[in-house]
């Protein structure tokens, strides 16, 4: 698996930094992970790599079964007008690099709450989105990962953290992510969440 993001992928604040969700991941999933996260990066936020920049420099003769593309609520504080067509133009890139395989969209996780306006806009989006083009969504927000019950469990406030992921919170998330990632990719799973929405 190719897992890609931003600081949350790429492990920050965990200790070390290989107790990164993206790095725990297949020790609950199974399977490998190539890590590629760059703290701060987005699809639109201009002083730090953005995701469709970081897209193109991908190495095309790598070979995944499948890719998870997380985040990223580094844009929430800049204006959002060209956000559509900027993640449009990422998606595009990825598709073209890797036209075989799947890729599951990890929507933003709230770094405090309650969750910030821009991050529920930027959620939103990114799962219409990822509908527009038949690729699975993941949304933590819309399946409360983070809440007041387990917020100090997961998150890490202090100024080493700075509110990022703890240990114990990338080890919560990586539990979380395959289990989502089990669900949408089960047969089983999947029949009966066509049986329960049926498109007809």
């Amino acid at each position: 698996m190719l897992v890609f993001g931003d600081s949350w992928t790429y492990g920050q604040a965990a200790t070390p930094i290989e107790r990164g969700y993206a790095y725990v991941l297949p020790e609950v999933l199974g399977g490998s992970t190539v890590v590629d996260g760059v703290p701060g990066s987005g699809y639109i936020r201009v002083d730090r790599p953005r995701f469709g920049d970081r897209i193109e420099a991908l190495d095309p003769s790598a070979e995944y079964d499948l890719i998870i593309l997380q985040g990223s609520i580094n844009d929430r504080r800049t204006d959002l007008g060209g956000y559509t067509a900027a993640v449009n133009a990422a998606w595009d890139r990825l598709a073209r690099t890797y036209p075989d395989v799947p890729v599951v969209i990890l929507g933003p996780a709230p770094q405090v709450l309650p969750v910030e306006v821009a991050t529920a806009q930027i959620d939103r989006r990114l799962a219409s989105l990822a509908a527009a083009r038949q690729w699975w969504y993941i949304s933590p927000l819309q399946e409360h990962w983070i809440t007041d019950e387990n917020y100090l469990d997961v998150i890490d406030t202090s100024g080493v953290g700075r509110d990022h992921p703890s240990v114990a919170g990338h080890a919560y998330l990586a539990k979380r992510l395959a289990e989502a990632i089990h669900a949408i990719t089960d047969p089983v799973t999947r029949l009966a969440a066509s049986e329960d929405h049926p498109t007809d």
